[in-house]
């Protein structure tokens, strides 16, 4: 799944409109990539612990790879058509609907959760392999994996498509948290200085933290509160996405329906003979 995935992503940087120099980079860089995934995959076939270890924690920092490189492919400049049409959404869940007013009725409390929530979202595959082999479970791995990582770069997939800015920035004075605490200046630094600029649509947040939960309550069904503590964590996170304006709702909705696909994928694909 991540060779067809770099490769697709190499193919893309040839034919969007993208400056040559980034489709030569995107060449080389993915080239690696898939010359270090065949070699990790013979190393695993040596059954060493360690050289094994390694193999197991590689694709959660290629993930990272793979958001980055689909921000090379970012348009010089963006119609914000389709913000305008999804704002309306976000509008209508966080005044007409109430959101907001219920996120913020106990002052900076739930605000900070939320906030504190949407940055843990990068320690989800870490907390799930960690979890995964303290509890002697390693050989279910890439049945975690295989869900979650499928959810990402799905979602990673589809960004050039639908390109847009998030609310925050398209419409800076427009629903904003009323409190700026510092975990969310931590994120909004995090974003400034790690951003991109191609889509925010699905939102990889929501596809990552609810198939990681979905997964984990399905390889790990014998440590339960497992699975309920990501489910719960994937929800602030989507609530996260919405409310701090990194995401429109329909992105949220989105990422939580290629989170089910993935899991349904997984699930089929384990039950074949």
């Amino acid at each position: 799944m991540l060779v067809a995935y770099f490769a697709y992503a190499t193919v893309l940087a040839h034919l969007l409109p993208v400056p040559g120099g980034v489709a030569k980079v995107t060449l080389l860089v993915n080239v690696a990539v898939v010359a270090g995934l065949f070699l990790l995959a013979w190393v695993d076939s040596l059954r060493r612990r360690f050289l094994g270890t390694v193999r197991d924690w590689f694709p959660p920092p290629l993930l990272l790879l793979a958001y980055r490189e689909m921000g090379w492919f970012a348009p010089a400049t963006h119609s914000f058509r389709l913000e305008r049409e999804w704002v309306l959404w976000d509008r209508w869940f966080l005044n007409d609907l109430g959101a907001r007013a219920v996120i913020e009725s106990l002052g900076p409390v739930l605000p900070s959760v939320l906030e504190i929530s949407y940055s843990l979202v990068y320690a989800i595959p870490y907390f799930s392999l960690a979890l995964l082999t303290a509890t002697g479970r390693r050989d279910r791995i890439d049945r975690f994996l295989f869900p979650f990582a499928l959810a990402v770069l799905s979602a990673y997939a589809l960004f050039p498509y639908f390109p847009s800015e998030p609310p925050r920035t398209v419409f800076p004075g427009d629903n904003l948290p009323t409190w700026n605490t510092v975990f969310r200046r931590f994120n909004l630094g995090l974003l400034g200085g790690y951003g991109i600029h191609t889509s925010v649509f699905p939102s990889a947040h929501v596809s990552g933290a609810f198939s990681a939960a979905l997964a984990m309550r399905r390889v790990l069904p014998e440590k339960p509160w497992a699975g309920r503590f990501l489910l719960v964590l994937a929800a602030s996170i989507a609530t996260a996405t919405v409310y701090g304006r990194y995401h429109y709702l329909v992105d949220a909705l989105a990422g939580l329906g290629i989170a089910l696909v993935a899991i349904l994928t997984a699930t089929s694909r384990r039950s074949k003979p």
